[in-house]
């Protein structure tokens, strides 16, 4: 039987801490694996298949992640009675935010694409429980405007070798990082979360594996003294043979956004 893929692109946003990461996986519950199960309950019989923009990590949540859906034979006919169902019977920490349909050249994994980073942290105190799963509670006081110069030490096009977990002397570690700041925290508010807390906001193409996490990790030495600014520079360079060996805790990682070029 002849079959005709018709193709689609959903924005989804979900809060991690429960799921161990995107990528399924045997035996444990993973936003793909809980994704697909939804999709094959109200699509039924209708063949499927979904590819997602990138992997977060197990704690790691989405305010704007992306996912692409492959549809045989049968098009999706309304978009808005679609979203209504699809978020129905997803679970309440997953929420499917748009559709649109795409052309079959269309790639969500090759095509060109921003992904902008959000780590939500505070310093210096104990944080009510609640906020654990979206901010990380670092207790020591940290000097942030040194954090904050550090993180501009990140723009540009360097060498990220440092900044990649179990990295090989085979790997392509040359990435451009658009943008790297730290801001006070004015985009994630609850009235349990601390007076002040910040956001380390990164935009780029492309990350390899706990690359944010190392890099804030770094920063988070930096800010109890325990590196300098010069250190950083030197880890970024082509010849650096550093490996950073603090990765930050994961549930302070948000994916904010996804845009396509």
């Amino acid at each position: 039987m002849f079959n005709k893929r018709f193709y689609y692109l959903i924005k989804i946003q979900y809060l991690g801490y429960r799921f161990h990461g995107w990528q399924k996986q045997p035996d444990v519950k993973t936003v793909h694996l809980m994704i697909d199960r939804t999709l094959k309950f109200i699509l039924k019989n209708v063949k499927f298949k979904t590819l997602g923009a990138g992997r977060t990590d197990a704690m790691v949540s989405a305010n704007e992640a992306a996912l692409e859906l492959f549809i045989y034979n049968e098009p999706i006919q309304d978009f808005d009675v679609f979203l209504e169902i699809f978020n129905h019977n997803l679970p309440q920490d997953i929420r499917a935010l748009s559709i649109k349909e795409v052309e079959k050249e269309f790639n969500i994994i090759q095509d060109s694409k921003l992904k902008e980073y959000h780590y939500v942290f505070s310093e210096g105190q104990k944080n009510h429980p609640f906020c654990a799963p979206i901010l990380t509670t670092i207790l020591e006081p940290l000097d942030v405007e040194i954090m904050k110069k550090g993180a501009k030490l990140f723009r540009g096009t360097h060498n990220f070798k440092t900044y990649c977990y179990r990295a090989t002397d085979r790997g392509e570690y040359e990435r451009t990082i658009e943008s790297s700041e730290i801001i006070e925290n004015t985009i994630y508010v609850a009235n349990f979360f601390p007076e002040k807390s910040y956001v380390f906001k990164v935009v780029g193409k492309g990350f390899m594996r706990n690359q944010i996490r190392l890099m804030f990790g770094c920063l988070i030495k930096l800010g109890r003294g325990e590196l300098s600014l010069d250190y950083i520079e030197q880890t970024l360079s082509h010849d650096s043979k550093e490996v950073m060996d603090y990765i930050a805790p994961a549930s302070g990682l948000i994916l904010h956004s996804v845009e396509f070029e």
